[in-house]
């Protein structure tokens, strides 16, 4: 087997372990720094099939890791996709409530946002809500217009260029899975790394490979699948920008939204159901090692127990195009059966505890030699680079890196 040897190796080539490695590579241009992803191309999983969109910083807790990271780095992609032409478009959305229980929420996501940092944020009547969506329906909504959309795939490719722009010793291996950590090498399907640190951004298997780090995570990734419908060229008139419903507080997702693509595709979804295959994107993929760990972790069926309802439902409309379509038409009742098709699917990595309470919040510790970014839900995407930042911070305390070489 073939031994390669980097001052540091970033495990994971989605758009977090991108973002690390440009932002290492950028304070310590020479640093060899070696980027490792098991499959053929980056941005394979989460990266490259969420919904595309740039975050505001809407709905996260004041002061925690992704209220600030959330802001802070969407003010950075939005520079960086400037400056290097990735397809992106800050369209604003509009969170819309149906109902006078959702238009109570309003003020409080108002409140939250100008907190966190937001500016221009207002709360808009039925007239106001047809000039920005004009088949959308509610009796008020949430304008949000520093929100947007964005090729995360392109941002991911593009960091990793300029990566080897700064460093050409410094590489991006492909097809390149690690299967163990050693104290000062990394052993894979191409050979042996060595290297003295190294920082693993390996989102779905962030558990496991902490584990082989000899680390007690202290929780678990179990995957939830999510399913998207787009809408047919014929349809496509009735979404203009992003349309997102009030969340329900009493549960962990977000709720089936509208997204208006970079490739001018207009998304629905996703719905949110429990995946038996961690990189299952079919409603029938199942592996037995990822159903058996999250089956036998009391964490998960804490959550089912405390959402059996919200869960059941997710399955129900999984499966039943006219279910999906129910919850679209809460927002967009003119939208008929013929409107939609079937779209992709993506798989999130949800962190839970053994309470079986979701991990909400960013978690990037530190092991030995090694830093692990054990949870990075979303906005990961949108925060990506000032994730990179507090990597770069945490790194440059850790691994004793000095900003001259000698």
């Amino acid at each position: 087997m073939k031994e390669f040897k980097y001052d540091i190796s970033v495990i994971g080539g989605g758009i977090v372990g991108l973002a690390a490695a440009y932002k290492l590579q950028k304070k310590y241009p020479y640093l060899n720094i070696v980027v490792l992803e098991k499959e053929n191309e980056l941005a394979f999983h989460q990266t490259g099939r969420n919904s595309g969109v740039i975050h505001s910083g809407l709905y996260y807790k004041p002061g925690s890791y992704r209220a600030k990271n959330c802001v802070d780095g969407r003010k950075q992609l939005v520079s960086f996709v400037k400056k290097y032409s990735v397809k992106h478009d800050i369209c604003g959305k509009i969170v819309l409530a149906t109902n006078h229980k959702e238009k109570e929420k309003l003020s409080e996501l108002k409140q939250r946002g100008e907190q966190n940092g937001l500016i221009n944020l207002e709360i808009i009547g039925p007239e106001k809500i047809q000039e920005i969506e004009p088949f959308a329906k509610g009796i008020a909504a949430l304008h949000v217009p520093e929100s947007g959309i964005v090729d995360f795939k392109g941002v991911t490719n593009k960091l990793a260029e300029l990566i080897t722009e700064i460093n050409p010793k410094s590489k991006i291996l492909t097809s390149c899975e690690v299967l163990d950590v050693n104290e000062e090498s990394l052993i894979t399907t191409i050979g042996t790394i060595n290297t003295f640190h190294s920082v693993f951004c390996a989102g779905l298997f962030s558990d496991r490979l902490s584990e082989k780090d000899k680390m007690n995570p202290d929780l678990r990734i179990i995957g939830f699948r999510g399913d998207y419908y787009d809408l047919e060229d014929h349809a496509k008139e009735k979404v203009k920008h992003l349309i997102y419903p009030v969340p329900n507080p009493e549960f962990p997702f977000l709720g089936v939204h509208f997204t208006r693509m970079t490739d001018g595709s207009i998304e629905c979804g996703p719905n949110a159901v429990f995946t038996f295959k961690r990189e299952g994107y079919g409603k029938t993929d199942f592996n037995l090692r990822d159903t058996l760990e999250a089956l036998t972790f009391s964490g998960t069926w804490r959550l089912f127990i405390n959402h059996w309802k919200f869960g059941w439902n997710e399955y129900r409309r999984a499966f039943s195009k006219r279910l999906f379509l129910k919850e679209l038409n809460k927002m967009l009742p003119d939208l008929k059966m013929s409107d939609i098709k079937v779209g992709r699917s993506g798989v999130r990595a949800m962190a839970l505890g053994k309470d079986g309470e979701v991990i909400d919040d960013f978690k990037i510790v530190k092991n030995k030699n090694n830093i692990h970014v054990l949870n990075a839900p979303s906005p990961a995407a949108t925060a990506c680079l000032s994730i990179g930042d507090e990597i770069v911070k945490q790194a440059t305390k850790s691994f004793n890196l000095k900003k001259n070489k000698c």
